[in-house]
């Protein structure tokens, strides 16, 4: 019961702070197992999958400031009380283009550009590190990797390895007319039967990892909310980000001018069903860069900062131990 609960709660770290940022920083607290999943949607959410598509930028078929290769390296730190700002995980993300076989041609959206087509591909390393981990004796890693189709902006492959402690599982989610297809293996028992679920979803859709990245394709307007699907673990949920704020902060980029938005990811019929709060930030400009992001529970507060950021960086082969694990 405690795993599911941690990979539960890591899940919404990651989302939170990959879709927005969050999925897998809640794992990281030992009094998260009184955190439960929401409950999987009964139907398909038609509507604001619908919306999504209509805040999209009217230019579908421009190039994305990540495109050309860029990883962002983040550092997560937990304060309670007297405990500040200990370091718990770190973040890592990188995005790059992937070379296609096929003509661009989405029909359900009237996109024919007659280019030659290519995907996205993005990837997500956290990792637990520090004192924090070593009081509670609690070690996980998540790998996720995205593939995306850039015009329209929606997830078609997530691949996710995500080991805690001894334990470890590895997953796979494809999205095809309208439905995705997810299946979760664990690799050190191959005769145990996998997991799996298909559901149905409308419009545009995002991974835990891929959101993050859709956010910084759109305009971000004070007092606007976008409606956000996204896929987590076989269930569609439709997360609300609403742009509250526009401030200067001191980021390793000097001091900038920044957009909070909050999103949420609490609640019933939500990532997790408990209560909480997470806002991120982004740089007000093209490129839309994430450099801060909070997740406020009743358990602590995680701040996620950048710390690093490179472009156009060498990419390692992904998902080795999960390739070797077969």
């Amino acid at each position: 019961m405690k795993s599911q609960t941690q990979t539960r709660v890591t899940r919404a770290a990651v989302l939170i702070f990959a879709s927005i940022f969050v999925t897998s920083l809640a794992t990281i607290l030992p009094l998260g197992a009184s955190l439960v999943r929401a409950q999987k949607p009964t139907a398909a959410a038609a509507g604001p999958g619908t919306g999504s598509r209509m805040n999209q930028p009217t230019d579908m078929a421009r190039t994305h400031p990540f495109e050309s290769g860029e990883e962002l390296i983040y550092v997560a730190e937990f304060s309670r009380a007297l405990l500040k700002k200990v370091d718990v995980a770190d973040f890592r993300f990188t995005a790059a283009r992937q070379s296609g076989g096929r003509k661009i041609v989405e029909a359900g959206f009237g996109q024919d550009t007659g280019d030659e087509a290519y995907s996205l591909k993005f990837t997500g390393d956290i990792s637990s590190k520090g004192l924090f981990s070593k009081l509670f004796n609690l070690h996980f890693r998540e790998q996720i990797e995205s593939i995306v189709e850039p015009a329209p902006f929606t997830v078609k492959k997530t691949k996710r390895v995500d080991e805690q402690g001894k334990r470890s599982r590895i997953s796979e989610t494809t999205y095809s007319n309208g439905n995705l297809f997810w299946i979760e293996r664990d690799p050190n028992n191959p005769s145990r039967a996998p997991r799996s679920a298909e559901t149905a979803f409308a419009g545009q859709v995002q991974d835990v990892l891929s959101a993050i990245y859709y956010l910084r394709t759109q305009p971000l307007e004070i007092g606007k909310t976008i409606e956000v699907t996204v896929s987590d673990s076989g269930h569609v949920y439709q997360v609300p980000v609403r742009t509250v704020e526009k401030k200067r902060m001191k980021t390793i980029l000097g001091r900038v001018e920044v957009l909070r938005v909050d999103a949420e990811v609490y609640g019933p019929n939500r990532i997790i069903d408990g209560e909480g709060q997470f806002s991120i930030c982004f740089t007000n400009d093209m490129k839309r860069i994430p450099v801060s992001a909070r997740v406020k529970t009743e358990y602590g507060t995680f701040d996620i900062t950048l710390r690093k950021i490179i472009q156009n960086p060498t990419q390692p082969e992904f998902l080795t131990r999960a390739t070797n694990a077969h």
